[in-house]
């Protein structure tokens, strides 16, 4: 490690750093949350969801997927609080649990030129 006098940043520049930096269990659940955005079933999940709430085998179906496929995905999705789902009757109803969401996934298009 460097010794404070050879470093480059300034004492309230390396503060703001530390003190900005996430670590442990914010950390953890930044990195669950963004995970979200490292398959391509969940794109595909998300991208629907985004247009319109649907049930797994509307989804499925949609999206050419195995049913346990999309349950599975849709499982990991709302443990993080990306997605949330409502009860009609039998059927569980899915949708994008914060505009937020759909935004970032929108970002990432733009930022790819989509």
């Amino acid at each position: 490690m460097q010794n404070s006098s050879s470093l480059c940043l300034d004492d309230k520049t390396m503060n703001m750093i530390t003190n900005y930096v996430p670590n442990g269990e914010i950390l953890d659940e930044i990195v669950s949350f963004f995970s979200v955005f490292a398959d391509q079933t969940r794109i595909k999940i998300l991208s629907a969801l985004s247009i319109t709430e649907t049930c797994v085998s509307d989804l499925a179906s949609a999206l050419s997927l195995n049913q346990t496929t999309v349950s599975h995905q849709l499982r990991l999705m709302k443990d993080v609080g990306a997605v949330g789902c409502r009860r009609v009757g039998k059927i569980i109803y899915y949708f994008v649990k914060d505009e937020i969401v759909s935004e970032i996934l929108l970002k990432g298009m733009e930022f790819l030129g989509q």
